[in-house]
């Protein structure tokens, strides 16, 4: 069979042929040719910022410094800024709802794109705890400060002491003291814990998380959140991956860590989280129906992942010019 009519009948049956990095041999009417083929690669979609929950103004926050051509690193910290000011969420900053002895403590961590992490833990009276964990991680030889310690360091940095509790929150407080029952309620509040993953104009992946925690929880209780590979894990050669829900669910099975290694295998984002929410749900005895826990995830290429256990999930996303909330996938569809 001559090479010609092989190529058109192979064409024809559905035989392709491949070829990267790899010479391609093509045939015309006048005579053969060969033609290099250039390296196929995915294009990174820079710049990117993705956020759990309905965090619009924060993501648009983080991606305006990103078009301005700030760092990952800066975007995230400037993103999640905004949730700790905002006192009607009740689950980041000031306004949070407070532990059963009606104190608010904030809990929050930061990661840049060289692996350097920092993180405050229990942290009272300071309501931008998100920056506090950045100059942990960048002005001492730590990455973890905790209660008052981290706050004396907050002090000591410029930051100033304020009361966190509103009204609001302490009217909640008072009103949960009358039968004083601790249950963590799936998808109580529309969002809670702040996780955010930005990518740069130059590629760079950071992360950042921040949250009061856990309703009118036992002083001193501390999440997922400002915890590495829990709340937040990034590795600029992979990806970056941030947790929401009930931390010791995140905690038990090193949530963002795996999710990032398991895109190092090869997973696309979005099968990383599916596999995470797996591993938690699938535990024996697991009594996953009372509580939630939600993942968000991107790679190096800029393509990104949302799972969690039950619907009502959220996540913001700043792509292609676009900021949207959309609806997560779950795993509990009974």
């Amino acid at each position: 069979m001559k090479r010609r009519n092989f190529l058109k009948k192979a064409s024809v049956t559905g035989l392709g042929l491949v070829a990267v990095s790899s010479t391609l041999i093509s045939c015309d009417d006048s005579k053969s040719k060969e033609k290099k083929i250039a390296p196929v690669t995915l294009k990174p979609v820079k710049p990117l910022v993705i956020a759990t929950w309905k965090t619009d103004l924060a993501v648009e926050t983080a991606a305006n410094v990103l078009k301005k051509g700030g760092s990952a690193l800066e975007a995230v910290e400037q993103g999640c800024r905004i949730e700790e000011a905002n006192e009607e969420g009740q689950s980041v900053g000031k306004g949070g709802l407070p532990d059963r002895d009606g104190n608010v403590t904030l809990d929050a961590c930061i990661m840049d794109e060289k692996g350097n992490y920092g993180a405050v833990l229990g942290v009272k009276n300071i309501k931008h705890v998100i920056s506090v964990a950045r100059k942990v991680m960048e002005d001492t030889p730590h990455v973890m400060l905790v209660g008052d310690g981290a706050e004396q360091f907050a002090v000591s940095k410029g930051f100033e002491r304020e009361n966190l509790l509103t009204e609001a929150s302490k009217k909640a407080w008072e009103k949960w003291k009358v039968k004083s029952e601790y249950k963590p309620i799936i998808n109580i509040e529309n969002h809670d814990t702040i996780g955010m993953l930005a990518v740069d104009k130059n590629g760079n992946i950071s992360g950042a998380c921040t949250t009061s925690g856990l309703a009118f929880k036992l002083a001193g209780r501390v999440g997922d959140s400002p915890i590495i590979g829990g709340g937040l894990f990034v590795d600029n050669e992979v990806g970056g991956a941030s947790a929401t829900g009930l931390g010791e669910e995140v905690l038990k099975t090193v949530g963002s860590f795996l999710i990032v290694e398991l895109m190092r295998q090869g997973k696309s984002p979005q099968e990383a989280c599916e596999i995470a929410i797996g591993r938690i749900v699938n535990k024996p005895g697991k009594d996953f129906k009372n509580f939630q826990v939600g993942y968000i995830a991107v790679n190096k290429q800029g393509e990104t992942g949302a799972y969690s256990i039950h619907e009502w999930f959220s996540y913001n996303i700043y792509k292609d010019n676009e900021n949207k909330n959309i609806k997560s996938d779950y795993f509990n569809k009974a």
